[in-house]
């Protein structure tokens, strides 16, 4: 395989453009994650997973979500889908009610604090998204830039199992 990729050293594989690439964008991702997660914390006090579990619920509206299907967006298993919702119901963010379909089963949803925390926490998100994300990039280059990483992004998603 090393053959394959022209890598016959350690010093060809870390100066190899393809992994230089994908290192790169794994480090503005992570630099990023960091920066705009820290963000949401000091000035909303949540995490960014409980900001992206409140954007899945805002997303679905009424009647709410299985934890099955919140825990396949996030790509959590379904106990640490539960484990994350447990500590949002106690902050007051979401609510399980009984599934119209499901006597068993709960769905999740916001509460009112959940839809007003979801408000502000997206404003300080999109002021950040724009300050870190986006005006580094020149101008020209933004909208493909964000076309590019939906492609990525769906084909990624694609190519995941999906939980049973």
């Amino acid at each position: 395989m090393s053959e394959q990729a022209g890598i016959k050293t350690a010093k060809e594989a870390a100066d190899h453009e393809l992994i230089l690439v994908f290192g790169r964008l794994q480090g503005a991702a992570n630099r990023l994650e960091y920066i705009l997660g820290r963000a949401l914390e000091e000035e909303c006090g949540i995490s960014h997973l409980m900001f992206e579990v409140l954007l899945i619920l805002g997303r679905a509206g009424a009647p709410g979500l299985s934890m099955r299907a919140v825990a396949q967006e996030q790509v959590l298993t379904t106990g640490g889908a539960t484990r994350l919702v447990d500590r949002m119901e106690a902050a007051g963010l979401v609510a399980r009610a009984e599934s119209p379909g499901d006597r068993r089963g709960k769905l999740v949803r916001l509460t009112p604090l959940g839809e007003e925390t979801t408000v502000r926490a997206s404003q300080v998100h999109v002021e950040n998204i724009k300050r870190y994300l986006v005006e580094p990039l020149p101008s020209k280059d933004r909208e493909r830039f964000a076309e590019n990483l939906r492609i990525l992004s769906h084909s990624a998603r694609d190519m995941l199992p999906r939980l049973p």
